[in-house]
């Protein structure tokens, strides 16, 4: 029985018999009367810098006092304050303070006391940062922008997803090894760095991205995480956020000076734009390092988090904590951070960690607030559902089943991906290209952007392998260890003829085009090389300078080139698949092939014809009537015809083959069958086009007259015999 009415805020334990418990109320900030209250729609949090003052203003709504700390440097070991301001409660749980004169490069931490309670903890609206995050600095963000900058734009503004293709790369792995030719191994600064090269003289760094024709670099995180030491360096992934608003110091050249990693990041954005390349940034919404140590909830303890009824994290992410995008200013945060990077550093599109933790509202509302000023912009991520423990209810989860709801988000389409090279969870699993039984149906399905979970090309990641799980070629070679290694380079060529000509948007793990392979130092392969380091991780350039290796990128340049030349194959409405992609029925077990029409934006075939054989030997194929160019086969691909074919074609084992028609081959003749005059392989399509419905009208006509002149001949003959066929 209670004396008094407890503060829903509050911190309160329960004694009973003998022992302590500590009273959850987490709740709370999720009711609609806390949200009324308590929720800001400013722009204006974080630090705003002017020559004359700068303008602190932070939420911390449970506060009785609020503090902003000046710092003279950002080590936050350093003992060297210079003053603590108090601020002022101001609107919606909002402190703020104006700091007279120029406090430009001004490290600075806010401290609040509720009741007994004081704590210090990082802007979570920070724009830069000392080294390690700790420290948040106040910045001139103008100053840190490059010559030119006010010039950058996307260089694919205009285009579709669609029309993407997208490259995953890991800051370090582009450049650790010693045979990269980079002078800024793992910085910022290794993109603005041309005519790098391996001693043999194969082309690296930024010269090969441009060589290679992807149209969008993927960085996996560099927003500032905790993992990594900025004073020593090291290795990880960085899924692991720290401060979501702040590049990663290990990164910069000079962790310890705020201002340099932000115009670092800016060069290397300018520089891939230069080069026709866009960039994607891996961004972790869903979860942080610390839930308890990330400065939102060290402000307002509990609040950015989901919380289960006995106290402890929910934790569908498996990362220790879910974010409760469900709340008001849990969700405005994630808006405005991503708003921040495309205006800020002209993020060219965001990939999105473990999405379907967040709810469909924000997502949403994060592509409708970005695209108002950057419509090209790009969004995607990894829609699986998860078990978390959503704050409010009837919420609904940007999960790859609910992706309807979400439509200008694109989501990881594992169903293509497991059924190329069989289940990632399960390494010996082969899939379509490597023998196995099953995958061809998800494969097929995918080719044309239906899968189960969707119907739209626009929002399905056709991939084959990314930095999760073992690459593509370690893949192949531990589940098919009997195979020789010119049939697993033949697997491998074919998955990325798959993706690369599928619906939808296809996406690559850097180094697939190269073989690349992670090798612990016990000669097994990592699955899981998020902290390997170097050694595992880092791309082995030297490789190119071995004829296997290039013959195998040369494939993937032509793949890339084709794709970009041919818009039938990157349609970005369901309805337009279904009117110019069809599958073809009748062809040999274990082939796929595919009927395509012109008459669509960027295309100047009129019928396009794509074939995938993963059988061990040749595949006879039936094609369509005419001649026909063929573009791409088992061993070469690209935008010139190699060869002219008509009638029937035979697909090289575990290949794929891609053929335009072509009026000025000439055509040779099949024979017939005996049965019936038509060959059992004949593929069935389901659609004719215009020129082949007008030739069957002809043909219609004519058969008809000639029947109509018979038959007179024949009743006048008094021998109307009826033919049987």
């Amino acid at each position: 029985t209670l004396e008094e009415e407890l503060d829903p805020f509050g911190s309160y334990t329960i004694t009973f018999d003998g022992n302590d418990y500590k009273v959850n109320m987490p709740n709370v900030f999720s009711t609609d009367s806390f949200e009324a209250e308590f929720t800001y729609t400013g722009s204006d949090l974080g630090a705003v810098w002017t020559p004359e003052k700068t303008t602190f203003r932070v939420w911390a709504p449970l506060a009785d006092e609020v503090y902003v700390n000046l710092y003279e440097s950002g080590d936050a070991s350093a003992e060297d304050l210079i003053d603590s301001l108090p601020m002022t409660e101001d609107v919606n749980g909002t402190w703020v303070l104006e700091a007279e004169g120029d406090r430009n490069g001004v490290y600075y931490t806010y401290t609040t006391v509720t009741g007994d309670e004081v704590r210090e903890a990082c802007d979570p609206y920070a724009r830069t940062t000392g080294v390690n995050g700790d420290r948040a600095m106040v910045i001139d963000l103008d100053s840190t922008d490059p010559a030119g900058w006010e010039n950058d734009v996307n260089p694919h503004a205009g285009e579709k997803i669609t029309d993407a293709v997208i490259y995953e790369l890991h800051m370090r792995d582009f450049s650790a090894d010693a045979s990269s030719g980079i002078e800024n191994v793992g910085k910022y600064l290794q993109f603005t760095e041309k005519g790098t090269k391996t001693a043999g003289g194969a082309v690296t760094g930024i010269d090969y991205l441009k060589e290679l024709g992807i149209t969008h670099v993927h960085i996996l995180p560099m927003y500032d995480f905790g993992s990594v030491d900025e004073t020593t360096g090291g290795y990880n992934w960085g899924y692991d956020p720290k401060n979501y608003n702040v590049p990663e110091g290990s990164y910069s050249t000079d962790p310890y000076n705020g201002a340099v990693r932000v115009g670092e990041v800016k060069q290397m954005v300018q520089s891939l734009h230069n080069e026709g390349i866009s960039v994607v940034m891996d961004v972790v919404y869903n979860h942080v390092q610390s839930g308890e140590d990330f400065c939102f909830n060290r402000l307002v303890p509990g609040y950015f988090s989901r919380i289960n009824e006995n106290g402890s994290y929910s934790n569908g992410s498996g990362c220790g904590n879910d974010t409760a995008s469900e709340r008001s200013m849990v969700r405005k945060y994630i808006v405005d951070s991503v708003c921040y990077w495309a205006d800020e550093y002209h993020m060219d599109g965001f990939r999105f960690d473990l999405v379907g933790l967040l709810d469909v509202d924000t997502v949403n509302a994060i592509v409708e607030e970005v695209h108002k000023t950057h419509p090209d912009v790009i969004f995607y991520g990894e829609g699986w559902t998860m078990t978390t423990n959503v704050t409010k209810t009837n919420m609904v989860m940007a999960t790859q089943t609910n992706s309807a709801q979400t439509p200008g988000f694109a989501y990881f389409n594992d169903k293509i991906r497991d059924g190329l090279k069989g289940g990632v969870f399960n390494d010996m699993e082969t899939g379509y290209i490597s023998g196995g039984s099953g995958g061809s149906f998800e494969v097929a399905k995918a080719f044309t952007a239906d899968s189960a979970w969707c119907k739209s090309p626009a929002q399905t990641i056709n991939y084959a392998s990314c930095h999760d799980n073992l690459t593509l070629f370690d893949k192949l070679q531990k589940s098919r260890s009997d195979a020789s290694r010119e049939d697993l380079i033949r697997m491998n060529n074919l998955a990325a003829a798959i993706y690369m000509t599928s619906q939808g948007v296809p996406f690559m793990q850097a180094g697939e085009e190269m073989l690349r392979t992670k090798v612990n130092a016990d000669g097994s392969f990592n699955s899981n090389s998020y902290h390997s380091g170097d050694e595992v991780n880092s791309i082995k350039w030297s490789d190119l300078e071995k004829e296997e290796y290039q013959q195998v990128l040369e494939y993937y340049k032509g793949l890339i080139a084709f794709r970009k030349e041919h818009g039938v194959l990157r349609l970005d409405d369901a309805q337009a698949v279904q009117e110019h992609v069809s599958r073809v029925e009748s062809v040999p077990q274990n082939v796929l092939a595919f009927y395509l029409t012109g008459g669509v934006e960027n295309e100047t075939a009129e019928e396009m014809f794509v074939i995938f054989n993963a059988n061990p030997e040749a595949a006879e194929v039936t094609l369509p009537a005419g001649g026909w160019s063929v573009y791409i086969n088992g061993e070469t691909a690209g935008t010139q015809a190699l060869e002219g074919v008509s009638g029937k074609v035979s697909v090289a084992p575990i290949s794929a083959m891609v053929l335009i028609q072509d009026d000025s081959v000439p055509v040779v003749e099949q024979p017939a069958s005996e049965e019936d005059g038509q060959d059992e392989n004949a593929p069935a399509v389901s659609e004719p086009t215009e020129k082949e419905s007008v030739n069957i009208v002809l043909i219609g006509v004519v058969c008809a007259v000639v029947l109509a002149v018979v038959g007179a001949v024949l009743i006048v003959l008094g021998k109307g015999k009826r033919n049987k066929k």
